[in-house]
């Protein structure tokens, strides 16, 4: 009684935890002292409720205090004083949930839990000292259930140890917390093919669509799911025919599962989706048991970013990447008519910016276009930000994103590179000049982009090649010259502002983008042009885009478009055309096959441009010419 009297919690403890959800090692904290109630063991750490006397919150114990808890020195209804601390979201729940890294006790267990604290105010009228209201008394015929617990009456449960509460649990808990005591968890790192029986304590981080298969044994139907423990280490579980039919609806994102009687394998690199060396399979008998009070132990989706600018390196690569952005314009749905089964498809583009200042086309397909597109799409005037994990970088337009059936889109999320990335929206960036990625292949092998002097070849091996690009676009570098420019071609067209795709006059003035679905009063002027170029093998044309053009003419197509409205004028126009060719430049270009009037051509584009180094260009030939006389 006395330790209740002297020694109690702080007020309002836990409204100054929330105020400074993630402090740093510059964060000044308040004295908080709060009291432990409810402790239970979750996994291989603790879980209870932290209690300032009028406020609870849900909190678990870093597994670092682990053995502050088996020796004793923590207890239940003991208070501790905490040094370093997280608040976290629980995921799908508007709770907050408060994971203790660093305390100390400030006193054993109490005789019984502090319900309130009444502060002495200020008066000049004499008043007795309030003492801490504590809870009435525990009838021993009273049984006070707590999370499927029954706890014993008062005078069996003060001051007891976490072995135990332990002992005494395990035959009330539910199923999957009774699977969670009974077997020992194991971590995903610790798993092989070459183990017996073994549990695991999972979330559900990315899961795929069913799928159906065809093969010499028949049809079958398959779906597969990422898991991430507790220490960030993530695999892939594999489901087939009945067990796929059996798992589909149990297996919900976002939510932490228990899973026993799995098989594991050596996994297959060309489709493994997460780094582990091993995949999971789950059969009709392997046990899956929701643990909806353990959701905070375990990691939400995390993210690995990449700025915009360096998307390079992954086009028509096996490699996933995770971007976050500011949304600037989202399009209408689009049907898209597979050509595999003539299925028809929803799809909808939508166009992100970050830091970097560049812009790029994101995909979304299927039910992502219709859900999440379609809020995206009601509040794309308030340019929310958006972070998606596991993108397909493609080569539309020079760098394009496809979501996949594993890929997920969190609106808005609250993360910090999510408010860094607000921050610097709405102080700079709205106001700021975006360009598109696609012109973000740097020369520069340092940029991370393939460099210019890789897959070098001649011009006249891609055009003595028709067959070339038709699986897929093949990229090479060439040193040519820009031989000619025609003069009299559509060398621009009129582009929208936000999202450079194509507007129409509008009615009563101005211009429509179909994309945006909105009028302007004005628009730009974007390249899109083609230019012969020539080396000393050969020639051919080549396809060249806003930047690439910007950066072979030496102007932009507004500006140009000046130079030819100018009356009297028209030689200023053909002028700076003549001065754009003869000049040397190594060009990064993709080959790929176009069908017109039914004939199949070869078409090259630009996807990047620079001037000779001629000092890089002269090492790059002797390491050609050593290269020769080595293989001789």
């Amino acid at each position: 009684m006395n330790a209740a009297i002297g020694k109690s919690v702080s007020p309002d403890g836990i409204s100054k935890l929330l105020s400074i959800p993630k402090p740093d090692s510059f964060t000044h904290l308040p004295e908080i002292i709060l009291q432990v109630t409810n402790l239970e063991p979750k996994g291989k750490s603790y879980g209870f409720d932290a209690s300032d006397g009028k406020m609870k919150i849900k909190a678990i114990f870093s597994s670092r205090l682990s053995s502050e808890i088996l020796s004793g020195n923590i207890q239940n209804l003991s208070l501790i004083r905490v040094l370093d601390y997280t608040v976290n979201e629980i995921p799908s729940k508007s709770e907050k949930f408060l994971i203790i890294t660093k305390c100390e006790v400030v006193s054993p267990a109490l005789e019984k839990e502090i319900k309130e604290v009444v502060e002495q105010e200020e008066s000049d009228i004499d008043m007795p000292l309030k003492k801490p209201k504590l809870e009435n008394e525990v009838k021993s015929e009273n049984i006070q259930e707590a999370k499927g617990l029954i706890l014993k009456p008062k005078q069996e449960i003060v001051a007891k140890s976490a072995a135990q509460i332990v002992h005494e649990q395990r035959g009330n808990m539910a199923p999957a917390a009774r699977m969670a005591m009974t077997r020992r968890v194991h971590p995903l790192v610790s798993l092989n093919p070459y183990q017996g029986n073994w549990t695991i304590k999972v979330r559900v981080t990315s899961k795929g669509n069913m799928r159906t298969y065809r093969n010499a044994r028949g049809e079958g139907c398959v779906f597969n799911v990422e898991l991430t423990d507790g220490d960030g280490t993530q695999i892939q579980a594999t489901m087939f025919n009945e067990a796929a039919k059996k798992f589909y609806d149990r297996f919900e994102l976002g939510k932490v599962y228990y899973i026993s009687k799995g098989t594991l394998r050596v996994a297959n690199k060309q489709f493994k989706t997460v780094q582990n060396d091993y995949e999971m399979t789950l059969n009709e008998n392997s046990e899956v048991e929701e643990a909806s009070d353990e959701a905070a132990c375990i990691p939400e989706t995390k993210f690995k970013f990449v700025p915009i600018d360096q998307l390079g390196p992954y086009v028509n690569s096996k490699d996933l990447v995770d971007v976050i952005g500011i949304v600037q314009s989202v399009s209408p749905t689009t049907s898209i008519r597979r050509k595999s089964n003539n299925d028809t498809v929803p799809k909808r583009d939508i166009v992100v910016a970050d830091e970097t200042k560049k812009t790029v086309v994101v995909s979304l397909w299927n039910e992502l276009a219709t859900s999440v597109g379609q809020e995206l799409h009601d509040i794309a005037d308030k340019s929310p930000v958006v972070a998606i994990k596991s993108l397909k970088v493609g080569d539309f337009q020079g760098i394009s994103l496809s979501t996949l059936g594993k890929s997920i889109v969190q609106v808005n999320p609250v993360i910090a590179e999510s408010e860094k990335l607000r921050t610097w929206y709405d102080s700079e960036g709205k106001e700021t000049s975006m360009a598109s990625v696609g012109s973000g292949l740097s020369p520069s092998a340092k940029s991370g982009a393939r460099s210019m002097y890789s897959d070098r070849v001649s011009l006249s091996h891609i055009t003595s090649n028709p067959s070339l690009g038709e699986d897929k676009p093949a990229f090479f570098s060439i040193r040519a010259y820009i031989s000619f420019i025609k003069p009299d071609q559509t060398m621009w067209y009129r582009a929208c502002k936000t999202c450079n795709k194509k507007v129409t006059d509008a009615l009563g003035g101005g211009y429509w983008c179909e994309g945006c679905q909105k009028n302007d009063a004005e628009c730009s002027l974007r390249y899109i042009m083609v230019v012969k170029v020539s080396d000393g093998s050969g020639e051919g044309w080549v396809s060249a885009f806003n930047e690439e053009a910007e950066k072979i003419i030496g102007c932009s197509a507004d500006e140009l478009d000046l130079l030819k409205s100018q009356i009297g004028e028209e030689n200023t126009y053909q002028q700076r055309l003549k001065e754009a060719t003869w000049n040397p430049h190594l060009f990064r270009i993709s080959v790929s096959q176009n069908e017109y009037n039914n004939e199949k051509r070869q078409r090259m584009t630009v996807r990047a441009v620079a001037p000779v180094d001629f000092a890089a260009e002269s090492r790059f030939l002797l390491e050609e010419i050593s290269k020769m006389k080595g293989s001789q």
